[in-house]
């Protein structure tokens, strides 16, 4: 298909400003369907990466004073949205790949965090992704940690008092709404009327050119403060095009292990405890030398412990503040946290998923595609930040949602055809972009690699998948 015919690429080129890229600077192969989903997921996520690559020629051409070629299969980008399963892949005794399974703990997760029926009839999807936050719904839900113990409970509520009940006891769920009943609602109209990907100016400063490196984003520096898919994903995106990022977190954070395992790779791992004074201290100090800072905590969080926005730009002037939340910049959620599945619930996606497929309820994807989209967006709003300030200086925060990423796919249409759709990629497309990363923490892995082709930089990790926490909490020497 012609990128011209992209909605979502030309929707990000608007953000983006300037003159247009050239009409053969951009190729997209391929076609949805890939899943059985009314959703044009392939293409909505081959757009967003397309936008990010010409993100990354622009600073390109900062750099070099020319642009290069971009492609971008729609089955590929697809498949950057299927967790897991298939995608990664770990060497047995035997010396053969074969598919990781997945923990008991994520499919116990995955029965749960469904959508159930509450007493007035209308639908409600509880998450119960990390011990602490399970805890708290089921507390809400006075029941146990069961399929059958969940859906009695939700079924002893109405559907607005349960969501904002789970709200208000700092946990997440999301009442399944109709698409038009989102756009009517305060939050969905505040959503609508703001950019998929919000650029701020926060304050004027000095240009500052990029530093020298044969990569879009060769030394630049990014401070990885997210965990589970959407932040680690817009972290990893600065990976593939060269910059230095450095995860940080504390060992006493939950974390979905295999989640780590697969958002990590070109990073680099260390442990900061922001509620020890010293560590603290040390992380200021890493952001006083950062580029990029990535935020995927819940609203307010980082503030709580003095590294609000205000606090961060006063450390490091000309910071690209990014910030990654399910419910966006504003409006009457902004303060509750939420996750790919609630984005789902609330936007309408559950809705349309169900009755596409004649499920007979409500339903969701088959694939995670709200938290990589958002991640694809991210790093593009990143990088065109980045090459703003080096053309004319400035603080900037960019702010995208999961909320905004699961309303960008419902602005692509809808297929009718995707009954049959093969559900992943076959032998010879894994391979033929699978990467091989021996001698990890997680054993010899074969995983789906950056789906992205750039004709001079190609998007590549570099060193091997770390261990949480194995690095020092120091940047790399420019």
């Amino acid at each position: 298909m012609s990128i011209s015919k992209n909605n979502a690429f030309t929707e990000l080129m608007a953000i983006r400003g300037g003159l247009p890229p050239s009409t053969d600077e951009v190729e997209v192969t391929g076609a949805d369907p890939m899943y059985v989903s009314p959703f044009k997921l392939g293409e909505t996520c081959a757009g967003a990466l397309a936008a990010r690559g010409v993100a990354a020629n622009d600073l390109w051409e900062l750099r070099t004073g020319h642009r290069q070629k971009i492609s971008i299969d729609v089955r590929a980008a697809a498949a950057t949205s299927r967790y897991g399963g298939d995608m990664t892949l770990r060497r047995n005794e035997h010396g053969e790949y074969q598919p990781i399974p997945y923990s008991q703990a994520m499919k116990h997760m995955v029965s749960l965090t469904q959508p159930w029926k509450a007493r007035d009839g209308r639908w409600v999807l509880p998450h119960t992704n990390l011990p602490h936050l399970e805890r708290r719904v089921l507390d809400v839900l006075d029941c146990h940690s069961t399929v059958d113990s969940v859906r009695t409970a939700v079924a002893r509520w109405d559907s607005d008092a349960l969501e904002d009940a789970i709200a208000r006891a700092q946990a997440c769920a999301g009442k399944v709404r109709t698409p038009e009943e989102w756009l009517a609602h305060p939050h969905g109209a505040y959503l609508a009327s703001r950019p998929v990907v919000e650029i701020t100016k926060l304050a004027d400063g000095e240009p500052e050119p990029l530093p020298p490196g044969t990569r879009p984003l060769s030394s630049i520096r990014a401070l990885d403060l997210t965990r589970i898919l959407a932040g680690p994903t817009a972290a990893l995106g600065m990976a593939e095009h060269g910059a230095d990022v450095l995860m940080v977190t504390a060992p006493h954070l939950p974390q979905v292990p295999s989640f780590v395992r697969d958002t990590s790779h070109g990073k680099r791992s260390c442990f900061l405890d922001m509620d020890r004074a010293v560590e603290a201290e040390r992380l200021r100090e890493l952001v006083s030398e950062a580029d990029v800072l990535i935020d995927g905590y819940r609203p307010n969080r980082l503030a709580a412990h003095g590294f609000g926005v205000d606090e961060l730009v006063k450390l490091r002037p000309g910071l690209i503040h990014v910030s990654v939340n399910c419910y966006g910049s504003g409006g009457p959620f902004a303060d509750r946290a939420g996750w790919d599945q609630v984005a789902q619930a609330v936007t309408g996606m559950c809705h349309t998923q169900g009755q596409a497929t004649g499920a007979g309820h409500p339903q969701l994807t088959p694939v995670f595609t709200c938290d990589f989209l958002t991640g694809f967006l991210a790093t593009f709003g990143a990088m065109i930040a980045l090459a703003r300030r080096a053309r004319e200086g400035g603080t900037y925060r960019v702010q995208v949602s999961l909320c905004q990423s699961a309303m960008l796919l419902q602005r692509q249409g809808l297929l009718e055809d995707f009954h049959d759709a093969p559900g992943s990629l076959t032998s010879a497309e894994f391979e033929a972009l699978a990467v091989c990363d021996d001698d990890t923490v997680y054993g010899d892995l074969k995983t789906l690699g950056p789906v992205l082709r750039m004709s001079e930089t190609p998007c590549t990790w570099l060193g091997t998948t770390p261990e949480l926490g194995s690095a020092k909490a120091e940047w790399l020497r420019r």
